[in-house]
């Protein structure tokens, strides 16, 4: 059925993105991010573990995804919750060993479900053997231009050798002891302290990712997404950065290139990558977390580049439905234009939830500041039915979908945490002015009538559930055909049914409004409303809805439905 047919129905449309018909699994693929601290604690030492993973697979099976994405297991010590590599080829024992990860490969496997890994290049822990090689070698070594060392401008080198700062807060730098003793050079840690920048002038850096690349394709992994994609290589020289001192984002300020982030050497070490993945065969795939501009990120997905990249602005829009617009429309066309597909995402690790996010009816938090005992409080109920809105409505979109894991629940953040109990680095090095991302990491709640929800039968988690979290646990949602668990289980059925992911997407102009917004995708009109008031729905099949209490024919506020234009047999 073309869109000239459809026009009647739908009203005036504008066509943005024709259907897709390239190979590449990914292209329209169901992502479930699993943060391996927080998904399922099964040898009960309160923290998530790689068994817990494999324990629990068949209920990801179960929901409907293609595919699953781990936050990072390998060793560490857990400065940044594993962001912080200690050994990029082995398990941290906390999460349990490589023949645990094996184990998890081979059920994932037989379930129909492959699994994406997180790669860090641009860091590394301060205990990997390779930077305390570089602390035990002098200024100058082999082993210390594995980093980024420089001497100390001021006095006797008292100063750090520029105005970077830490995205954690405070100084990009840190000055080092010699090995006779006397202070000596600094080191660069967008970071925290206690993670070291890779050199990424050096080939030798190039050299070791490549082998860490063929270590975990030779177990069998997808691909990888690849952490703070934007930064690895800096500018020459290491300006001063006269943006925001942390850069901001990567592309500072007109005219202005922020130093640590976008340049354009870095794309030759992914067209490197890519040609190693495509050497495993064409399934194998690279995901940028590249935070750029959307007219710049189509050139980390050029044929010879990265396959995906997040899609951060559709994330920061909101429920704002003029921003929504432009982001998609944006999306579709910079992408389009170099053969790749969009992604999108609500929620990840690093985000207040947007169940909680769209609990605020004004200004919400900072995504990644969390929200305090002494912030405004979302409403819940609010946030959640907004939320199951905001996710029917991204997953009509054409493209990759990327979930959080708990969202398929509706969780808010974990707001009450005790200060002592909080484990982000930026709760300590903003001296607890910024929150962190603690919310969004409480460990997830499996049934409701077990010890600590189900999630471990042991010591306390590593971050303590709510008590409301109770009655969302994935027990009682399963056993509701009303809850937000079985809106998610229809709606990627349906998705995969139509092959929504595959589609196309025109904007329905008579229901793009300041408070409702409408396009179609195939022959399925998605449509939120976003307005005070209930709104007319066009004549059509509802086949989803957000609620199920909303009125017959009437789209209610802060609702989503997707309805189908398709004549009746």
């Amino acid at each position: 059925m073309s869109v000239e047919t459809l026009t009647p129905a739908a009203g005036p449309l504008t066509l943005i993105h024709p259907a897709d018909s390239s190979p590449g699994w990914w292209r329209s693929a169901v992502i479930y991010q699993v943060y391996p601290r927080s998904f399922r604690d099964l040898n009960g030492d309160g923290v998530g573990d790689l068994a817990g993973i494999t324990e629990e697979l068949p209920h990801l099976a179960d929901l409907g995804v293609d595919a699953v994405w781990l936050s990072p297991f390998y060793r560490s010590p857990q400065r940044d919750a594993g962001y912080d590599v200690s050994d990029y080829c082995d398990v941290d024992p906390i999460f349990g060993t490589l023949g645990d990860f094996d184990v998890m490969m081979a059920e994932s496997h037989r379930l129909g479900l492959r699994v994406i890994v997180d790669l860090v290049p641009n860091h590394c822990s301060d205990q990997h053997a390779l930077f305390q090689a570089a602390l035990a070698a002098p200024a100058g070594s082999p082993e210390r231009d594995m980093f980024i060392f420089r001497d100390g401008t001021g006095p006797e080198g008292h100063e750090p050798p520029n105005n970077w700062q830490s995205h954690f807060g405070g100084p990009a730098w840190t000055r080092v002891t010699g090995p006779n003793g006397e202070p000596d050079q600094w080191y660069l840690h967008l970071f925290d302290s206690s993670q070291p920048d890779f050199n990424w002038d050096n080939p030798a850096v190039h050299t070791e990712f490549e082998r860490i690349l063929r270590f975990w394709l030779d177990r069998g992994v997808s691909g990888f997404r690849v952490d703070v994609a934007h930064a690895l290589v800096k500018a020459p020289g290491l300006p001063a950065w006269g943006g925001r001192a942390d850069g901001g984002s990567s592309d500072g300020f007109p005219g202005h290139e922020a130093p640590m982030f976008g340049q354009p050497a870095i794309h030759d070490i992914y067209r490197t990558w890519r040609r190693i993945l495509d050497g495993y065969g064409p399934d194998r795939i690279l995901c940028a977390e590249a935070s750029v501009d959307l007219h710049r990120l189509a050139h980390w997905v050029r044929p010879d580049e990265m396959h995906q990249a997040f899609n951060f602005p559709y994330l920061h829009a909101g429920l704002d439905v003029y921003r929504l617009r432009s982001v998609i429309t944006d999306s579709l066309t910079v992408l389009d234009g170099v053969g790749a597909p969009s992604t999108w995402v609500l929620s990840n690790h690093d985000v207040v939830r947007h169940a909680s996010r769209f609990g605020y009816n004004g200004h919400g938090p900072r995504d990644g500041d969390g929200i305090g005992p002494a912030d405004p409080q979302p409403d819940t109920a609010l946030g959640r039915q907004r939320a199951a809105a905001a996710s029917l409505f991204m997953l009509g979109l054409p493209g990759a979908a990327y979930l959080y894991q708990g969202e398929e629940l509706g969780l808010p953040d974990g707001i009450d945490i005790p200060e002592g109990l909080r484990q982000d680095p930026t709760f300590a090095r903003t001296g607890g002015e910024r929150l962190g991302r603690d919310g969004c990491r409480v460990p997830l709640p499996w049934r409701a009538a077990e010890r600590h929800l189900g999630f471990g039968h042991g010591d306390d988690p590593w971050l303590p559930l709510p008590a409301s979290f109770g009655e969302l646990a994935r027990d009682v949602q399963a056993a509701s055909p009303a809850s937000h668990l079985a809106l998610y289980r229809t709606m990627l059925s349906v998705r995969r049914e139509l092959d929504l992911g595959r589609g196309s997407l025109a904007w329905a102009e008579d229901w793009c409004t300041g408070s409702s917004l409408g396009y179609v995708n195939g022959t399925t009109l998605v449509l939120m409303n976003l307005n005070h008031e209930p709104l007319e729905m066009p004549a059509g099949q509802v086949l989803v809805r957000s609620t199920l209490s909303g009125p017959e024919g009437l789209l209610d506020s802060g609702e989503t439905a997707w309805i189908s234009l398709s004549p009746s047999e």
